[in-house]
């Protein structure tokens, strides 16, 4: 994790461990990823960005954990799973899916398939 990440989570320095299992996993995991630092969010790209990290609240903020990051992940269909807060179709057949994680745990075999699905999506693999 560079500086401008742990900047990023200046507000909110609890949400950094569950931001840096993200991170470890989606740069070891995803072959040629690489993580950009925005104003409003952390993006993840390889071609495309795929996904990205944010301290978006999906919904209302006394349905959040505490601490939380939100990861939104693009693919070409909603996430039916009771993790996925929010998904909305962006264009027809473009779908973002907002999933909040609440500890590094959640960082799991699950997220990292649609993680992987979606930066597979973004080379045009699929």
């Amino acid at each position: 994790m560079d500086d401008a990440a742990v900047a990023f989570f200046r507000g909110s320095p609890e949400s950094i461990p569950i931001y840096e299992a993200l991170e470890h996993r989606i740069l070891t995991e995803v072959p040629h990823a690489e993580a950009r630092v925005q104003k409003t969010q952390i993006s993840f790209y390889n071609r495309h960005m795929f996904a990205c990290a944010s301290l978006l609240r999906p919904i209302r903020k006394a349905s959040m954990p505490n601490p939380y990051v939100t990861v939104s992940i693009g693919l070409t269909h909603g996430i039916e799973s009771t993790r996925a807060a929010a998904c909305v179709e962006v264009r027809p057949n473009r779908w973002t899916n907002h999933v909040p994680l609440g500890s590094p745990e959640e960082v799991d075999d699950e997220l990292m398939a649609w993680i992987a699905e979606a930066a597979e999506l973004s080379e045009g693999k699929r």
